[in-house]
């Protein structure tokens, strides 16, 4: 049997017309409705790095059997170039996939997709029992499956290599609860991101019991049903090899008096866009980088001197933070707050500071405020934002006025520097003709 027909019936594709399209310079190939008809098409894709099958309904070749290959099969299959794998509009029976995940253990593919998929049936896993795949990255988006309850077994038979993922993405697929012998089985996961769902406070806890994810360094909770920021970092607590926790886009809110600890290794925190309107605490001590942008906040005042990045654009401050303790930071967005003036006495001060976005401001062009907006944008620092997004809102007569336009001479902006050596001048002028 050919490589061609291999694939083509081995992933099982549907019988309706359509092609495949092969992007050389991207190594990409996407095939539409194959039908037996227009099989000769994949071909082009053999020499794809990434292979893209659109459409169709698999159920009739739900009891395909990949069994049996011969040597010279599996070395050709073992020499193709794909390394990603990508399922979408697809009705994909259990059992079917089964099939694939073996197929897939002839090949050095090392990551698969399914997008807008809808799994149906319950698949026979335990001739998976003991078997290697090279895939180490699993993405399912917009899928519909069997609860995740109950699945343990079929699991515990996919141990073997589900013990050596190491990505595992399962977002906008109503996921409402992440059993605990789940994550046990994902002994070697370094990122885990279940974004778009529905878990809730009371489902997290036992997602994160003792012993899940022991590896787990960056998980995305982003857009769930998460309230209590004191809840989630209890759920969290025994992750203890979590570097990057992205809470974003849910609405948290304070909880009376929370002492709760995050897990020392946290170093990356999203809470953008989470309803806030005043920093909550405590934050996790060794914090590196911070996004609390797209918020309610009115005053932020934190101390975390390790903090290389802050993020604060999109809220309601209307004066920049004091940064002069943050000795590290290279970062600081500001943008579309109503700030007036930058504490630039500060600013000047952080030697590591390199990158400002602080446009979208109603900015005071008092000589003060302008100076130091425009000395900023002479070292470089306010990036693309400048000059087109400063714009004065006062005093009235820069009103409107770009923030560089506006002058800043000494002659105009400190007139006591003149007039005093003048003054002094003229003084012994006077004594000398006396």
């Amino acid at each position: 049997m050919n490589v061609a027909v291999l694939l083509l019936l081995g992933l099982g594709l549907s019988e309706v017309e359509g092609r495949c399209f092969f992007n050389r310079t991207q190594e990409h190939c996407v095939c539409y409705n194959l039908s037996q008809e227009s099989l000769g098409s994949i071909i082009q894709c053999l020499p794809a790095s990434v292979v893209e099958f659109r459409g169709g309904e698999l159920e009739r070749y739900a009891a395909f059997p990949i069994s049996g290959l011969d040597s010279s099969t599996i070395e050709m299959l073992d020499s193709l170039v794909i390394r990603k794998i990508i399922f979408g509009d697809l009705l994909v029976p259990e059992i079917l996939l089964a099939q694939v995940l073996r197929f897939f253990s002839y090949t050095r593919v090392r990551e698969l997709v399914f997008e807008s998929c809808i799994f149906k049936g319950r698949g026979n896993w335990a001739e998976m029992t003991g078997q290697n795949l090279p895939i180490l990255s699993l993405h399912f988006h917009n899928v519909t499956s069997a609860p995740l309850t109950g699945r343990e077994q079929d699991l515990s038979s996919l141990s073997s290599w589900l013990e050596t993922l190491q990505e595992l993405a399962v977002t906008g697929s109503h996921v409402t609860s992440l059993p605990c012998g789940i994550g046990r089985v994902f002994r070697a996961l370094r990122s885990l991101d279940v974004a778009q769902n529905s878990l809730g406070d009371e489902r997290l806890m036992p997602a994160f019991c003792e012993g899940a994810f022991p590896q787990l360094q960056v998980l995305s909770l982003q857009r769930n049903n998460l309230t209590s920021y004191h809840s989630v970092c209890k759920s969290v607590q025994l992750l203890r090899e979590l570097q990057h926790l992205d809470l974003s886009q849910n609405k948290l809110m304070a909880d009376p008096s929370s002492s709760c600890q995050w897990p020392m290794a946290l170093r990356i925190f999203n809470l953008s866009n989470t309803g806030l309107d005043e920093v909550l605490t405590p934050l996790p001590p060794g914090l590196e980088v911070l996004d609390m942008s797209c918020n309610h906040l009115h005053a932020v005042d934190i101390s975390l001197t390790s903090l290389k990045k802050l993020f604060l654009s999109q809220n309601m401050l209307q004066a920049a933070p004091s940064i002069k303790n943050y000795t590290m930071l290279d970062t600081l967005h500001l943008g579309n707050n109503l700030i007036t003036e930058l504490p630039w006495d500060e600013v000047k001060l952080l030697r590591h500071l390199w990158h400002v976005d602080a446009a979208g401001n109603p900015y005071n062009c008092s000589c003060s405020g302008a100076r130091g907006l425009q000395e900023l944008a002479g070292m470089g620092h306010l990036g693309q934002g400048w000059p087109q997004g400063y714009t004065c809102h006062s005093p009235p007569r820069y009103q409107g006025r770009l923030v560089k336009d506006v002058p800043v001479s000494v002659l105009q902006c400190n007139s006591a520097a003149v007039i005093a050596p003048v003054c002094i001048a003229l003084a012994l002028l006077g004594m000398g003709g006396a």
